[in-house]
């Protein structure tokens, strides 16, 4: 055979740096989200959907074959981070958290993720971003260990 394929999607969730609400303008999020989707796929990760609330983001992407997970979540951060400077004097703090969620979402569970990730607004009204990233762990059979703190 002589190419590679790849048909590998993924759900990554990140947090603004102690989940200060720096997206609280739905202008300036949904212009983040379109960078992020076009920062992504730049750089191979074929973006479906991206969303959140003014804390956090929610990426379904069909990962790419060029550079490692933790090598695209850090440029994700790293350009959006001086994007968001750049754009808002009010963002000159902005910073993403430490750390990331990346979980394995099947070719069936696409459009189940898609809607999620679609209708966070509405979600978080009765979830808490603590409670949905502690949810996304358990069913992934991932543990979460008690010294991971929220505030980094």
């Amino acid at each position: 055979m002589s190419r590679s394929y790849s048909a590998i999607h993924v759900h990554l969730v990140f947090s603004t740096k102690l989940r200060r609400p720096f997206l609280k303008d739905p202008t300036i999020r949904t212009e983040m989200h379109s960078y992020l989707g076009a920062t992504s796929k730049s750089i191979g990760f074929q973006p479906l959907i991206v969303g959140g609330v003014e804390d956090h983001v929610h990426m379904l992407c069909q990962f790419g074959k060029q550079r490692s997970q933790s090598e695209w979540v850090k440029e994700l951060k790293r350009v959006s981070s001086i994007w968001a400077k750049q754009r808002d004097p009010a963002l000159d703090n902005f910073s993403w958290q430490i750390g990331c969620g990346v979980f394995s979402v099947g070719r069936d569970e696409l459009d189940t993720v898609r809607n999620y990730i679609r209708k966070q607004e509405e979600h978080h009204k009765i979830v808490s971003f603590q409670d949905e990233f502690l949810r996304l762990l358990h069913e992934h059979d991932l543990e979460w260990e008690e010294r991971d703190s929220w505030d980094e």
